[in-house]
């Protein structure tokens, strides 16, 4: 905009007598300054008095420079505009003589000359404070990226059913972004959700994970490690967010507050690193506390504020329902691996007649336990039944199952009847009981004297016969129904079976791979030997290490044989 006007006898355009000025400018909304061409002010609006924080007086006959010592890098721009005629608009930054809680103001200036006929006689600055517009769009960038941060929180934490992996997916998500270091620290899984206290105001916790940015990675690592306890006293940010529940911000560059001993120690030593602002918020889930998320940033970053709590609040929600499953979880397995293992134990009693090798190898901690089982039940005339079974599904449900048909069969055993007979009987006294869960089952009784093996499927994989000295034979038997169904239809296969002739079962976790046939999988342990006089133990740890490695199920497997020695006969029932 370029504004001309006839000269006045002191040098300046008669258009800004003082009362034209006033009448044009002192109620405009906008800052308003009339500069001569030394850049000192001949007159300032009050919204100008307002933005600068000084009376117009104090404007009058001064430079700009000496008015805002601040800002004097703008003399140069106003120079330009002096020298060339052109209007610029600028953006100024900085602090007036006005009292505000800002560090850093912002305003747009537009700067115009005002031209006489003869000379230039000074300019016109019109300058608008964008301060609040600037933070409102600062904070609007924060918030989507907040935004941004949240909606990729649930494909980066809980990943896992493991309770330290996703504390550690949550440390490791909120740096650098969110924290320059992030701490996670839950209450120990032994006893839930209370607090141990090695004094009574003291709070124990562990420490799941700790994140730092670069190099603070490392030198944060001083305040403990993972996996051990940390004990926090009763003044300290993590005790006082456990006790009210709610977020608690620490800011250690201006609170003056008495610390005890321990926490001002190490607000100290948090120092020491550059460390600043803390934020402490409590990982809850069902209303049952199981620890915090304690955000730290270092001098020079953002204080935390009110939209910060609430993102962190939400981040720490999100954590705290993956941990509560994960807890939750473990707490199961546990049950259903040590009810398994119980049940698992050597079979019964001494066998004088036959030797047995048992071996069960869960799968990854990460997968729930199955419903594998194995037994061994001594029967009339030294025989032995050996049951081999695989419960549908994990879980302990899975393993109660398990110990149920486990209770079944031994029951069934005692009557005597051939291996069909004893899968019929199961199979209806399962459906009937109203067990909800299949099995498959495999049962084989060896007759020591006549030489052979008596071998019954309920929708199990067939059994491996392994000669001494000889190839591995896979036999093909009957196959029924997996037992609950009601369906029936089993047989009894006889299979060759003399002394020194090893009878090898299994469940599918062995053998079975994705994208493998179940057939080509079984054929593999064809390949299997024995040596005369081996060890059936050895023979386990030949199996399990050449077709255990990549099982993605539990493995159970059984091997058993007749002990070698002199001929024997058949007792003869007594008259």
């Amino acid at each position: 905009m370029l504004l001309q006007a006839e000269t006045c006898d002191d040098g300046m355009p008669s258009f800004f007598d003082p009362k034209t000025v006033a009448a044009l400018f002192d109620g405009h909304p906008a800052a308003v300054a009339v500069l001569d061409h030394e850049l000192r002010y001949t007159y300032v609006n009050p919204a100008l008095e307002r933005l600068n924080g000084l009376s117009a007086a104090a404007h009058i006959g001064r430079t700009f420079s000496q008015v805002l010592p601040g800002l004097h890098g703008q003399a140069a721009a106003l120079r330009d505009v002096l020298t060339d005629g052109t209007p610029r608009e600028v953006t100024v930054s900085g602090r007036t003589w006005a009292p505000t809680e800002e560090e850093q103001q912002l305003w747009r200036a537009t700067y115009h000359r005002l031209d006489a006929e003869e000379e230039g006689c000074g300019l016109m600055a019109i300058i608008v404070e964008i301060t609040d517009i600037a933070r409102q769009r600062e904070e609007l960038k924060q918030a989507r990226g907040h935004v941004a941060l949240l909606s990729t929180a649930a494909l980066r934490i809980g990943t896992t059913l493991d309770m330290d992996t996703t504390c550690r997916e949550l440390a490791d998500f909120v740096v650098p972004d969110f924290a320059d270091v992030a701490v996670v620290d839950v209450f120990p899984a032994e006893v839930g959700h209370a607090v141990r206290r090695p004094a009574p105001d003291v709070a124990r916790l562990r420490r799941a994970a700790l994140r730092g940015h670069g190099e603070l990675d490392a030198q944060v690592q001083r305040f403990g490690h993972p996996g051990e306890y940390i004990d926090f006293a009763a003044d300290s940010a993590v005790t006082r967010c456990l006790t009210r529940n709610e977020p608690v911000i620490d800011d250690w560059e201006n609170d003056r507050r008495g610390r005890s001993a321990r926490t001002a120690d190490r607000i100290a030593a948090s120092r020491s690193l550059g460390l600043r602002h803390a934020l402490v918020v409590p990982l809850t889930a069902r209303s049952r506390p199981l620890g915090t998320l304690s955000l730290v940033r270092t001098e020079g970053s953002p204080a935390f504020g009110d939209q910060d709590v609430a993102v962190a609040r939400e981040l720490a929600f999100r954590a705290a329902i993956d941990l509560d499953h994960a807890r939750r979880y473990d707490h199961e397995h546990s049950i259903a691996r040590e009810l398994q293992r119980s049940l698992l134990s050597e079979p019964w009693g001494p066998r004088p007649h036959v030797e047995i090798a048992t071996r069960y190898r869960p799968a990854d901690e990460g997968v729930l336990v199955g419903g594998d089982w194995f037994d061994v039940v001594p029967l009339k005339d030294g025989r032995h039944l050996k049951a081999m079974g695989d419960v549908m599904g994990h879980g302990v449900e899975a393993a109660v199952a398990m110990s149920q048909y486990r209770s079944l069969l031994r029951l069934l055993a005692q009557e005597d009847l051939p291996p069909h007979r004893i899968l019929e009987q199961l199979d209806t006294m399962v459906e009937r009981s109203g067990l909800d869960r299949a099995a498959t089952c495999l049962l084989a009784v060896v007759d020591r004297f006549g030489g052979v093996c008596e071998v019954a499927s309920a929708g199990h994989l067939p059994p491996v016969f392994i000669d001494p000295g000889a190839a591995a034979r896979v036999v093909p038997v009957p196959v029924g129904p997996p037992l609950g169904t009601g369906f029936g239809g089993y047989r009894t296969a006889s299979v060759p079976c003399g002394p020194g002739t090893v009878l090898f079962m299994y469940t599918d976790g062995l053998v079975e791979r994705r994208g493998e046939d179940i057939d080509v999988s079984v054929q593999r342990l064809a390949s299997l030997t024995m040596p005369p006089g081996g060890r059936l133990e050895d023979l386990l740890d030949q199996v399990l290490d050449r077709f255990g490695e990549d099982a993605e199920d539990d493995i159970a497997v059984l091997a058993s044989r007749v002990r070698e020695g002199p001929p024997v006969v058949r007792p003869t029932p007594a008259e």
